[in-house]
């Protein structure tokens, strides 16, 4: 039997009154009087600010989703990094001067977990769902979609969040970094093959790397392996032995495995012994610093690596509040690292969600408005983490099977020296690449 998601509820964070029982009322309210008064006098200044007689209307109550514990991707910093944020949030004021209260719940990374958290969100009523990981579009969209509930922000790993009316993206997802990929390999590849998932997430992989490898006339060798595999040593024997097919084109092998990816390339590592020399990339999200770092730094096998992603590197000042947060509100929680490709789309997601109850002038914050602010035209900056976000009709970009694509930018990196680095300067619109992309 599958076991039930659990949902957490975000406790309030606010400081309570401690008074000793057996003090006279009167003591007891000069305390508590004093207290606050201390409390408010540290919060301004702090430049922080509290809740104000608004604060006793219901709290805005919102759920994050994602996989945890599984023999799979497992993406625990996104929930984490939710709960810190209302953490931080609530000591700002909260959003619209209401509490923040986050629910999680763990999908499991199958489609009835999926579609249980789903139904949770229903049942709680909460406004909407936002940064989120699930790879079971198709369960968790139906539930949501019936009832009205937004979903902003979600990871980008299926097709489905490309579609649904409901679905407001903050990154290309899979498509643009798979894109990316590929042209960032055309330009340095004659054989390229791609060691994917054997599942329907990952189906469209070979098809969106084409799509960046089309205009050197490549197209990708797609070998399939198990999600949850223990050893690789079979998919990286197939990848090398068509990388190094010809010995007068350079040969470049890619993988896109989620949490698998070091797995894979640890088994990669064992088996090139005897071919000759292959480039290899990945796409961030697959791969991060804390991977790296946890597979030998310089000396493992990512030394080298291209490495195609949605934002900025985690270095970049730009994510400078996302860390501040972290340290403030997530402190000691590994779980919570600002240069997981999770944590950052959670972030990002909650952004826009501050900005749109913020455009509603303190009126009513429910599922309905949220949908109704985003599709009459809300812009959303988010500090130059991604270019400004909009989803209109006119906003989407023309690209099959993805309509609701409106963020097409990735950003080329490179692993040089154990540290993951800028490969060029800026962002890479892949608009026109995914637009030409092949059938």
């Amino acid at each position: 039997m599958t076991e039930r998601p659990r949902t957490r509820l975000l406790p309030v964070p606010f400081p309570a009154a401690s008074a000793r029982a057996d003090r006279p009322a009167g003591a007891k309210r000069g305390c508590r009087r004093a207290a606050a008064a201390a409390l408010c006098a540290a919060l301004l200044l702090s430049g922080c600010g509290v809740l104000d007689d608004s604060a006793d209307e219901a709290p805005l109550t919102v759920m994050t989703w994602a996989p945890e514990n599984t023999r799979a991707t497992n993406k625990p910093g996104m929930t984490a990094m939710a709960r810190a944020y209302a953490r931080w949030i609530n000591t700002q004021g909260g959003l619209g001067h209401r509490e923040l209260r986050v629910l999680t719940c763990n999908d499991h990374n199958d489609a009835v977990g999926a579609a249980a958290c789903a139904r949770r969100a229903v049942r709680e009523d909460v406004a909407a769902v936002v940064g989120s990981y699930s790879q079971h579009g198709r369960s968790f969209l139906g539930p949501l979609e019936a009832a009205g509930i937004p979903y902003i922000g979600g990871y980008g790993v299926t097709e489905d969040e490309f579609t649904s009316p409901l679905s407001y993206p903050v990154n290309g997802g899979r498509p643009a970094v798979l894109a990316g990929v590929g042209q960032e390999l055309a330009e340095r590849c004659g054989r390229v093959a791609l060691v994917r998932p054997d599942t329907v997430a990952g189906d469209n992989l070979p098809v969106l790397l084409d799509a960046g490898l089309a205009r050197a006339g490549l197209r990708v060798r797609d070998v399939r392996a198990a999600e949850d595999d223990t050893s690789y040593s079979e998919a990286a024997r197939q990848a090398l032995e068509y990388a190094t097919g010809d010995p007068d084109e350079q040969g470049c092998v890619t993988a896109a495995l989620g949490e698998r990816t070091d797995t894979f390339f640890d088994s990669f590592r064992r088996t090139e012994d005897g071919y000759p020399a292959v480039r290899v990339a990945s796409v961030l999200g697959s791969v991060d610093q804390s991977v790296i770092d946890r597979t030998g730094g310089a000396s493992g096998p990512y030394e080298g690596a291209y490495v195609t992603g949605w934002y900025p590197v985690a270095s970049d000042p730009r994510w400078r509040e996302l860390r501040a947060v972290i340290d403030r509100q997530a402190f000691g929680d590994n779980r919570v690292d600002a240069a997981d490709a999770g944590v950052q789309t959670t972030w990002i997601a909650y952004t826009v969600l501050r900005r749109a109850v913020e455009s509603l002038g303190g009126g009513e914050v429910s599922a309905r408005t949220l949908r109704r602010t985003f599709d009459d035209g809300l812009q959303v900056g988010t500090g130059g983490l991604t270019p400004k976000l909009s989803w209109r009709f006119e906003d989407m970009i023309a690209v099959r099977d993805f309509p609701r694509l409106v963020n097409a930018d990735v950003t080329f990196q490179v692993v040089r020296a154990g540290r993951l680095v800028a490969e060029r300067r800026g962002a890479v619109d892949m608009s026109r690449t995914l637009e030409s992309a092949p059938d």
